[in-house]
């Protein structure tokens, strides 16, 4: 039988081979997904909201040796593996409180003997072709409102998160959602292109650029809802009058947290030349303590980079900011395996020649940059291809509002970062990707409206 081999990225080790799909069982899952689909449809509302309550309750019994699974394939700090199974319980609460007004039949005119109505119907089968790096947060923003809204779910992991997708299905399966309306696929990127030239309804995806515009031109000619969450180059700005401790604390744990493996996670930094060397003084002392460890231990803050070939990204950006005249204070190099290692890396004296200030990190590295004006920063924090996040600190609403309006990003952020909340639509600008998840409209996006016109006899 053909395996797929899960490797600890923290030893190198083998964990496990399963089983994994090729075109003819894709083919065939999506099949019995289609099949089943109208029948889940047709289950109430209700009833579907009790299997993900159920669903939620079984994420929380079993959350000790879910964060360990999660730990173990990913290299993520089990306290931060915890941490993000906490953190989708609300989400899921979230989709349950919202799931009913967003998806009622709406009488928008009613006059005269003609009715006017909008309906939610859902997509039918939607796939999703997940993420590594929140695999319960970013599957869990897809797969939770698209089953509450009668959607049979194709959910392939990444390969490098696959054990917890894999728990995910069982533990939807115990909950009551039928096995053929979701479906889980295990491979690598030969799975997903299969998966993406099947009769599905709707494909979610989270990724890379490159990846998301090779699954556009394969589903763009079939006029099926896409949804793209791709990547971001993130920058925030350290005003003149901000509290800088405060900043340097908050953005270090923002471009460090998870080994920098966030979609979110500040990537780039600018700050205000009168402010400057303070910031940077307390930036790198703060990184400094952050400990480099077993993944497995509670005080681990930075664990394993879950890609190897994302070292060989981060020893080429570190090289080219060095040959360009960057200043390291910290890190800049790998640390011996076995395993994924990266030490935690600052660098100053950055500009946007350098690849650092430019392309996708995606690791515990940052480049901070000092301007002259809140003009200059937001002319910097505009020069790039994505618009994922943006941020600015300052004690003052009205310059901050000021900022983060000039700034091409899908989420934007006072006083804080490296923050996603399900109240709120996660969305992007330029290579960031198109479509959305989370919020009432991320719910209505697994369906789509149907315009009634009924006219009395």
């Amino acid at each position: 039988m053909n395996t797929l081999t899960i490797t600890n990225p923290a030893t190198g080790a083998s964990i496990a081979n399963v089983p994994r799909d090729d075109a003819a069982s894709v083919a065939a899952k999506v099949s019995q997904a289609r099949t089943a689909q109208p029948a889940w449809q047709a289950v109430s509302l209700a009833e579907r909201k009790g299997c993900i309550e159920r669903f939620r309750s079984f994420v929380v019994r079993d959350l000790e040796s879910l964060a360990h699974t999660l730990t173990h394939e990913t290299g993520k700090p089990v306290k931060q593996s915890r941490n993000e199974l906490n953190g989708l319980l609300g989400r899921i609460d979230f989709f349950l409180g919202a799931v009913d007004t967003s998806t009622n039949t709406v009488t928008v005119f009613n006059e005269g003997g003609m009715c006017e109505q909008i309906e939610q119907v859902p997509l039918g089968v939607v796939a999703n072709i997940s993420a590594w790096n929140y695999p319960w947060f970013v599957g869990g923003n897809v797969f939770v409102p698209a089953l509450l809204t009668g959607n049979a779910v194709l959910y392939k992991p990444s390969e490098f998160a696959t054990m917890t997708g894999l728990a995910i299905a069982r533990l939807l399966h115990e909950a009551g959602i039928p096995e053929n309306v979701f479906v889980p696929l295990v491979g690598t990127g030969d799975v997903g292109e299969a998966l993406t030239g099947e009769r599905i309804d709707g494909l979610f995806f989270t990724g890379s650029y490159a990846t998301g515009a090779s699954i556009a031109r394969a589903v763009g000619p079939r006029m099926i809802k896409l949804q793209l969450e791709l990547g971001g180059k993130d920058p925030t700005y350290v005003c003149l009058d901000a509290n800088v401790k405060n900043a340097a604390l908050s953005l270090a744990d923002g471009a460090m947290y998870n080994a920098g493996q966030s979609c979110c996670s500040v990537e780039r930094i600018y700050v205000h030349e009168s402010i400057h060397d303070e910031f940077l003084q307390h930036f790198v002392e703060e990184v400094k303590t952050f400990k480099v460890g077993d993944p497995m231990s509670e005080d681990t803050y930075i664990g394993a980079m879950t890609r190897a070939a994302q070292l060989d990204v981060l020893d080429a950006q570190a090289k080219d900011a060095t040959a360009k005249g960057a200043t390291l204070h910290v890190g800049g190099h790998r640390l011996p395996g076995p395993g994924n290692w990266y030490t935690p890396t600052v660098f100053s004296n950055v500009d946007h020649t350098m690849e650092l200030m430019r392309e996708e990190s995606f690791g515990p590295i940052i480049g901070i940059q000092k301007v002259k004006s809140d003009e200059e920063a937001v002319a910097l924090m505009n020069d790039t291809r994505y618009g994922l996040t943006a941020g600015v600190f300052t004690p003052d609403e009205a310059r901050a509002r000021s900022v983060l309006s000039r700034v091409n990003a899908g989420s934007v952020y006072w006083n804080c970062c490296d923050r996603v909340s399900p109240r709120l639509p996660w969305s992007g600008y330029g290579d960031s990707g198109i479509g959305l998840t989370l919020s009432t409209y991320g719910v209505q996006t697994f369906c789509r409206p149907k315009a009634w016109h009924l006219r009395s006899a």
